[in-house]
């Protein structure tokens, strides 16, 4: 089994891993409520999608 020839250090190894962070979702304003929501789902806060209520909120 190969083995590595010297030991990487920290500052290269987190050079590396710099690209792996997940990326923040985005997020629009509910026009609505105007709360922030994932595009293209229904608003969790009044529970409209696309001009019509589709899930109902108390």
């Amino acid at each position: 089994m190969p083995l590595p020839k010297q030991r990487v250090s920290k500052r290269r190894r987190d050079f590396r891993r710099s690209h792996h962070a997940l990326p923040l979702p985005t997020l629009t304003p509910c026009p609505q409520c105007k709360q922030p929501r994932r595009p293209h789902r229904v608003c969790p806060n009044c529970g409209h999608y696309h001009g019509r209520e589709v899930i109902t909120t108390d």
